[in-house]
């Protein structure tokens, strides 16, 4: 690692996740294969095996064998998930006929949803400046935020949880939908601290 600079981690990130909008060829590169088998075995320590690989094996290019930079593939994608979910929910909390509770349930979670999304926000940028010197301490914090985050998302999808479906089918939907929307980024938070926990004890 430490003939590796990270400093342009995030830009790189945001270059790749972009790019993925694209049409990619379909000439495999050489190295393409070897960064899908290190995605899918880092991927099959966490507690969602299939949802990890499948949210990093797009950015196989940019990952290539490296654990801080697919570290960092699955904040970016989890935080990606995160304000688009909070975003729909801030919408989803307008519609017509939706019950006191459950706007307020999907109030409250558009609330929680944003800490998570700060404490990601946080936690890539820590990313951003690590190095072998500052390596335990800046590992430490981001193992922190993210399980902040992924509290944060629990304590969402357990309001829909206690939200009892009394409400017309449309309104269930709704709820149905926002639920598993939640619940997938928490999956992919998990998968991210899980990832997290992999890079940190690598150097130990």
């Amino acid at each position: 690692m430490e003939g590796i600079c990270y400093k342009n981690l995030i830009i790189s990130l945001v270059v790749i996740l972009a790019s993925s909008l694209t049409t990619h060829s379909a000439i495999e590169k050489p190295y393409q294969e070897a960064s899908t088998v290190f995605i899918r075995t880092s991927c099959s320590s966490t507690t969602y095996p299939r949802l990890c690989y499948a949210s990093l094996v797009k950015h196989a290019d940019l990952i290539q064998t490296d654990r801080v930079l697919l570290t960092g593939a699955a904040l970016n994608v989890t935080l990606a998930s995160a304000k688009s979910t909070s975003a729909m929910m801030s919408t989803l909390a307008k519609s017509r006929g939706l019950q006191p509770r459950e706007v307020a349930a999907m109030k409250d979670c558009v609330e929680v949803l944003g800490d998570s999304v700060d404490e990601l926000r946080r936690s890539i940028d820590e990313m951003n400046h690590l190095k072998p010197s500052n390596f335990e301490l800046t590992m430490g914090d981001v193992q922190t935020w993210v399980s902040a985050a992924l509290t944060d998302e629990s304590t969402c999808t357990d309001g829909f949880q206690g939200s009892a479906a009394t409400t017309e089918d449309a309104n269930n939907d709704i709820k149905s939908t926002v639920r598993g929307r939640v619940v997938q980024v928490a999956q992919l938070t998990s998968n991210a601290l899980a990832l997290i926990n992999q890079l940190a004890n690598s150097h130990a």
